[in-house]
């Protein structure tokens, strides 16, 4: 297992970076500090992934959020696809044109004008936006944490008393306001560096990630739910902008005000009703699929709504450690997925399967940049290939 030679970042580094007003360049840096995080604890414990080494594709992973660049690629792709929205296109162009006594060439236009009106950018804001929150939530409390634990060993073994104190800063309690879990994960991570057996070392590893992933999942409840319903804005509101697309001035208004007065608008306004629905279809399918995707270190990408198709560890086959095993298999859905991303105990359960497949994967260490953007995020900038 390799692990970065980089020295770790300082608690005062993850505070700095948690007071970035610039969503996208914070989520970068937060993306590089948990990859050197991660280096700076598989230091400490050789041979298997920490919480951190993970927490570093989930964060890059919610920057494609963040920049919104993958919903609306996505969203562009669905509805060039869908031949319910090429109907609907179709339709109101030929309607509109009717109404307002044009040809249809006159209003060939309005086809791609339609296309860019009806891409709910407001619902993509609101899921950037909860990403957003989420990624700063977990980073501002555990990345801080595992800095702060880092710090202790920096001139070597910490004595007990740092250590006490440490784990005493942690608050008792349960999530989302309790860090009970915390101070059992580090006190793990502790013990694992001491334990010579190699099973019950990988055992302690795992059982401090999914105690740290427990309460991490448990704080992003609402970010979570908040980022998967945002696909659910105004129906009306996006029927409005079809309308204004294809009638954009006080003349064409009229004409339609008339059109549906005598029911001539009929056909037109079941086009756009049909448009409105598969653009809010398609909108959730969008943000669903790019919500429960992973990628992994050299493109490998995970459906967080499949099973997990990895090899589990020969260490981690059979769990011996009680706690461990308790919350292992503690989630109600056996099914090794997660259709609902906002089901705790489903999303637990993938997490869990996870952590335990890939304990072994040296690539989780990979940096998430090349060598000249690390270089930028460094400097404070946001570099231009991100």
């Amino acid at each position: 297992m390799t692990a970065t030679s980089i020295e770790p970042p300082t608690p005062q580094e993850i505070e700095r970076v948690g007071a970035l007003s610039d969503p996208i360049l914070r989520n970068l840096q937060i993306t590089q500090i948990y990859h050197e995080l991660a280096g700076g604890m598989g230091r400490l414990l050789p041979g298997g992934a920490n919480w951190c080494a993970v927490a570093t594709w989930a964060s890059r992973q919610a920057g494609h959020s963040i920049r919104k660049e993958d919903l609306r690629r996505a969203l562009q792709r669905l509805l060039r696809d869908s031949q319910e929205a090429a109907e609907a296109i179709e339709a109101l162009g030929a309607e509109g044109a009717i109404l307002n006594e044009e040809s249809t060439e006159s209003l060939a236009g309005a086809a791609a004008a339609i296309r860019e009106a009806i891409s709910p950018a407001a619902a993509f804001d609101r899921t950037a936006e909860a990403v957003a929150r989420g990624n700063l939530k977990v980073f501002a409390e555990i990345g801080l944490a595992f800095a702060q634990f880092l710090a202790l060993f920096r001139e070597g073994q910490p004595s007990d008393d740092d250590l006490l104190a440490f784990l005493s800063s942690l608050r008792p309690g349960d999530p989302p306001n309790g860090q009970r879990l915390l101070r059992y994960a580090f006190k793990n991570y502790l013990a694992s560096m001491n334990e010579p057996n190699p099973k019950a070392r990988a055992e302690l590893m795992l059982l401090a990630n999914l105690e740290i992933g427990f309460h991490e999942q448990t704080r992003l409840q609402p970010e979570i739910r908040e980022a998967m319903d945002a696909p659910v804005y105004d129906p009306g509101a996006l029927r409005r902008r079809v309308l204004d697309e294809l009638f954009p001035d006080p003349a064409s208004q009229m004409r339609l005000a008339a059109a549906r007065l005598m029911g001539r608008a009929d056909p037109l306004l079941a086009a756009r009703d049909q448009l409105a629905h598969e653009t809010q279809r398609l909108g959730r399918l969008v943000i669903t699929e790019t919500l429960m995707s992973l990628e992994l270190s050299g493109g490998r990408v995970l459906r967080l709504g499949a099973p997990l198709r990895a090899e589990i560890p020969e260490t981690l086959r059979e769990i011996a450690n009680s706690d461990l095993r308790a919350l292992v298999d503690w989630s109600p859905d056996q099914s090794g997925g997660a259709a609902d991303w906002s089901y705790l105990p489903a999303r637990m359960r993938f997490i869990a399967d996870l952590f335990r497949a890939f304990h072994e994967d040296a690539t989780l260490f990979d940096p998430p940049f090349t060598a000249a953007q690390a270089a930028d995020l460094k400097a404070g900038r946001r570099p231009v290939d991100l």
